[in-house]
């Protein structure tokens, strides 16, 4: 990820190849979130939702946050100091096991505290995509950006 002085409004990155795998899917809920349609095949295809096995919401959030680290590291590090939160996340789509998914990052917004000349914050609109370049997760993110050092 650049300094903060790279990015500009309306940027948007495409990045990433994550494959999803049943063993992460069942691992990851068998751990954090234990409902049936993330454990269990017959009962995921009882689901009106799901049809089949599907990997959590918070397993996606997981494995998007794994495609902006690895995406935003370079040799010097990773530049960004943390965030804010997240906003307005949604789960528009089921991920399934054998999914592929991509990132798409776009700047909404960016400031600069003058209180604070090593740092400055930038908004995202981040969307995970499936390898049918359909959405299945959404959210708004402030990252705490490293300024360029003057």
């Amino acid at each position: 990820m650049p300094y903060f002085e790279e990015y500009e409004e309306g940027r948007i990155e495409r990045f990433g190849a994550y494959h999803v795998r049943r063993d992460e899917v069942i691992d990851f809920a068998t751990k954090f979130d234990p409902q049936s349609f993330h454990l269990d095949d017959a009962a995921a295809a009882t689901s009106p939702i799901f049809g089949r096995l599907a990997a959590s919401g918070w397993h996606t959030c997981g494995m998007v946050m794994r495609m902006l680290t690895d995406a935003w590291t370079d040799k010097d590090g990773y530049f960004s100091l943390g965030g804010t939160g997240a906003d307005e996340l949604r789960w528009t789509k089921p991920v399934y096991p054998g999914d592929v998914l991509s990132v798409r990052a776009e700047v909404l917004s960016k400031s600069a505290p003058r209180s604070k000349p090593e740092l400055g914050f930038i908004t995202f609109s981040i969307t995970a995509l499936n390898q049918h370049d359909e959405p299945v997760m959404t959210m708004k993110v402030t990252n705490i950006q490293k300024r360029r050092p003057v």
